[in-house]
């Protein structure tokens, strides 16, 4: 007893308690960690890893402003410390700010060419920028970086969302994701897993849990709230895990009224949601999130449910033992692509994507407060300008180049001075282009209704954002990439009926476009076409779409309750 005593009295040594902050902080316990970066700080001030540490955790705690302070002071102390300046760099793209985040990490660069780290972090902030020179030579260092050392270690630096973003090779892909799903394994080992027993009781229904940080008013919700307002109840208990920020939205809402059961399990630890899904009886276990924003892919290592699938908010393979399925269709994966997905690929009779066919559109607003010209044909790209590539921007500026008065509508974002500035390099005046700030989801639906033609993005293509153009009955020209994010646009299109808006390559794009712009007469035909497919075509058959995926749930069950293992198969 004694002995103890000595030990509780015993200064605090700064290494020490950052040691255990750090195993804290890995297991998802951010107060605990807290308290001990604390301490390692009220023991020596000027140790830079407690600062950066700490910087971690008001980060995971949401006081982003005080993470970013942290860090900066962390890198005042000692400008050679890598790390610092990394998780600065980090944390800079995170709170949406690029264009400091670029520079921090270019000197972090200067500093130690070789720091793999700042490299992957780099990828991020230079897309959001449109900054295509150095990302084209980030891209280049990486590719001939993995063709020397295809299984390196520093490639366990790099994200796997972020590679779906860049033309890379298939393999080196896939690398990339399987060694994320190896960390969060490596990162849950110490923990206890929950013994999954999905119990059922007298409730013969079978219990789908859905867990996501973007129960809110987010893409993903916007597409997946009819989705829980029309699983058969009959059938079917659903649970929904939420740990995003309340943002107190009639989405969030929506969201949860739409679940036989919410919680909000931001605070807790993985192994508390893990055990609390497992106590639930969850049978299916959905991630809407995959690799994307502040996942926790961890919940899911950790096994809580007997089957586990990757849907919807992830397009692409999570590379991960522990995700059994991926929802798809033929058009974004084929079966020839199989074999870059860890998961066995279930084909949804139509596309894979779900939507709402309850969102209200609001009354369209003045063309003039749009900032459009009267008259103009209105090309529109309503993508963030991540998925902005160089390749598909110079079409856009050949189209405009030909359709004398016309302009490009895109969205407002951190790329536009270099949006603008390559537009003016090709001798377009860059007051064609024009910037569309943040709207609410109805005022923004409604303006779509001023665009003529919805121009596609290649590598990565318009996802909630093309379906929601085709909701407001706007023609939407794609041209699919090789890749399940790239050929999203592909899918939409067959699903609404409209497969003349899917062409070959970026010759054919052009041409398409210049084709339309010039010949009114088709276009209106599009429109009256997509005007009458919108209610009738399977995209927007909310409820149908259920019943097909309550198909694919029963079948994977049915798979695992026979003591078959999983294996791809076709709904319908």
């Amino acid at each position: 007893m004694l002995k103890r005593l000595f030990r509780s009295l015993r200064p605090a040594r700064a290494p020490e308690e950052n040691e255990a902050g750090i195993r804290l902080l890995r297991q998802n316990r951010p107060q605990e960690a807290r308290h001990r970066f604390e301490r390692a700080l009220a023991a020596n001030p000027g140790y830079v890893p407690a600062w950066s540490n700490l910087g971690a955790v008001l980060w995971q705690l949401r006081r982003s402003e005080e993470s970013v302070a942290h860090f900066r002071q962390a890198v005042a102390l000692d400008p050679d410390n890598a790390d610092a300046s990394v998780n600065l760099g980090e944390a800079l793209t995170l709170n949406d700010q690029p264009e400091e985040a670029a520079a921090v990490l270019e000197e972090a660069l200067h500093r130690n060419p070789a720091n793999s780290r700042a490299h992957a972090l780099l990828l991020r902030p230079l897309l959001e920028l449109c900054a295509w020179r150095e990302l084209e030579r980030e891209i280049r260092l990486l590719v001939k970086a993995w063709e020397r050392d295809p299984h390196g270690g520093w490639l366990k630096y790099f994200q796997a969302h972020t590679t779906l973003l860049l033309p890379l090779p298939p393999a080196l892909r896939h690398e990339i994701a399987s060694r994320q799903a190896r960390a969060v394994r490596e990162r849950v080992a110490s923990l206890q897993a929950p013994r999954t027993s999905a119990r059922r009781g007298g409730d013969a229904r079978l219990r789908v849990g859905y867990v996501s940080g973007d129960f809110r008013n987010h893409a993903v919700g916007h597409l997946i709230a009819g989705l829980f307002e029309r699983h058969d109840r009959s059938r079917f208990e659903v649970f929904g895990y939420s740990f995003g920020r309340d943002d107190g939205s009639d989405h969030r809402a929506r969201i949860a009224a739409g679940l036989d059961r919410f919680a909000d399990v931001g605070d807790e630890p993985f192994d508390a949601t893990a055990a609390r899904i497992a106590r639930d009886g969850v049978q299916i276990l959905v991630d809407l999130m995959g690799y994307t924003g502040r996942s926790r892919t961890e919940i899911f290592a950790l096994r809580p449910a007997p089957i586990q699938v990757n849907y919807l908010g992830y397009p692409g393979s999570m590379g991960a033992d522990f995700i059994d399925y991926v929802v798809a269709d033929r058009e974004v994966i084929p079966a020839t692509e199989r074999r870059w997905f860890s998961e066995r690929v279930v084909w949804m009779p139509a596309s894979y994507q779900a939507n709402d066919d309850r969102q209200p559109i609001a009354d369209v607003p003045p063309r003039g407060a749009c900032g459009l010209p009267e008259g103009a044909f209105v090309f529109c790209a309503f993508n963030g300008h991540i998925k902005v590539d160089r390749g598909t921007f110079d079409v856009w500026m050949r189209i405009l180049d030909a359709v004398q008065g016309s302009v490009l509508w895109l969205l407002a974002g951190h790329g536009e001075r270099r949006l603008r500035d390559a537009a003016a390099a090709q001798g377009i005046d860059a007051g064609r282009l024009v910037f569309a700030p943040q709207l609410p989801k109805a005022a923004h639906l409604a303006r779509h209704r001023h665009a003529d033609l919805f121009l596609d993005t290649g590598y990565y293509n318009a996802h909630t954002t093309a379906s929601d153009a085709l909701w407001t009955g706007l023609p939407v020209l794609t041209c699919p990439g090789s890749t399940f994010a790239g050929r999203v646009g592909a899918s939409l299109l067959r699903a609404v009926g409209l497969p003349e808006l899917i062409v070959d390559d970026l010759r054919a794009y052009e041409a398409h476009a210049l084709d339309l712009a010039r010949h009114p007469q088709r276009l209106a035909e599009l429109r009256a076409k997509l005007e009458t497919n919108r209610l009738r075509a399977p995209l927007f058959d909310t409820a149908g779409y259920a019943r097909a995926l309550e198909c694919a749930y029963a079948t994977m069950w049915e798979r695992h309750a026979t003591g078959r293992p999983p294996a791809p198969f076709s709904v319908g």
